[in-house]
């Protein structure tokens, strides 16, 4: 079998070929400064509003890469809560979620502050609150002590994945990583996003949670890379759609000698599509702020201001009379005369599809 990267002597001293990366990583840096000018057009509340979605979607997916399914609006109210940011239908959470969320926030709001040991233990314990992982009791705050195997298939037929660094190494290999971290300031800082995300992962430090681990290290540099704790694109949203890839070319470079072009390629090409995503919710959101502003003096009443925010934070299915009513607990015919007064008043339409029940939608109109 090919030898695992740190196998080889200097293994830390990784290459990349700076020409198969550099399109992408200028598209990146392009993509980044359009967000941040989009994100300054913004008002306080939307700026708010989209901070508290991405870190919300951020803390959620990156649990559901390992099999971990978080409670979205515990979650969401958690972090609210801590930020300060008021916000309709707050819900109390679990420890454990606080736990994750305390994670996410210190390395995304303190982003300028050294990586040492004790704060990454913090974190470790943070995640771990009772010691269990699922059923199994693990090694909690401090590095492991065992040896590390990542294993798939049923007993007997196990398929080894990946074998990490012996734990006796751990201090050292981690002392070295931290070193690093906090005193290399020659690359920029999207780049050292990739680069120690595939540098822990190949320590795997921890008896469990190296990758959310991981993960939250790449988010406090990217938040380093906009000197801002502001997070308006959720990198781990997108590395679950591509989860097959992510696991796929961690697999293929750590077998590598050290160069680890391909990893980085694949770490940029996925922030890129992170941030592709974000720029359509900032559409969304600008078209939002653009219409109230249009209508700040139009009589609308609150279950028509229900639905119209519904309609342009992607409203799922088709908008109907029946499905008015039963979301804003009102009759059928009253549903009607909300929706037959925004059609006098030019903002919603019927749709031209027919059938045997209407469908209405928004009227177009143009942003400025």
């Amino acid at each position: 079998m090919a030898k695992y990267i740190y196998e080889h002597k200097n293994w830390t001293n990784f290459t990349w070929q700076d020409k198969a990366i550099n399109a992408v990583f200028g598209e990146v840096r392009l993509m980044q400064g359009k967000i941040i000018g989009q994100m300054n057009a913004l008002g306080f509340s939307d700026k708010e509003e989209l901070t508290l979605s991405s870190l919300t979607l951020d803390i959620v997916k990156s649990s559901e890469i390992e099999g971990g399914l978080l409670n979205y609006n515990q979650v969401r109210s958690s972090i609210a809560r801590r930020l300060g940011i008021n916000t309709a239908g707050l819900v109390p959470s679990s420890r454990h979620i606080e736990g994750v969320v305390e994670m996410m926030l210190d390395a995304t709001q303190r982003y300028d502050l050294p990586l040492t040991k004790e704060r990454l233990l913090g974190w470790h314990a943070a995640l771990f609150s009772t010691s269990y992982s699922g059923p199994y009791k693990i090694e909690v705050g401090k590095y492991r002590t065992g040896e590390m195997q990542v294993v798939s298939g049923a007993m007997g037929k196990e398929r080894i994945h990946y074998e990490a660094i012996a734990s006796k190494s751990v201090k050292s290999e981690m002392d070295r990583f931290l070193d690093w971290f906090n005193n290399d300031n020659q690359i920029d800082n999207i780049l050292k996003a990739a680069i120690a995300h595939f540098w822990f992962i190949i320590i795997h430090p921890f008896d469990d949670g190296n990758g959310r681990i991981a993960r939250a290290i790449s988010d406090m540099l990217l938040a380093r890379s906009e000197n801002s704790g502001e997070r308006f694109y959720s990198m781990s949203s997108q590395i679950l759609i591509e989860r097959k890839r992510y696991y796929e070319v961690l697999q293929k470079v750590q077998h590598s000698t050290g160069d680890i072009t391909e990893w980085i390629n694949w770490f940029l090409h996925c922030l890129k599509n992170a941030m592709l995503t974000t720029e359509q919710t900032t559409e969304q959101i600008m078209c939002k702020a653009e219409f109230w502003k249009l209508h700040e003096h139009t009589p609308i009443n609150e279950r028509q201001r229900t639905i119209l925010n519904m309609l342009f934070d992607g409203f799922k299915g088709k908008l109907k009379t029946g499905k008015w009513a039963k979301i804003t607990k009102v009759s059928t015919d009253t549903a009607l005369r909300d929706i037959k007064d925004l059609i006098d008043k030019g903002i919603l339409q019927e749709t031209d599809e027919g059938g045997r029940s209407t469908n209405y939608e928004l009227v177009n109109f143009n942003v400025k």
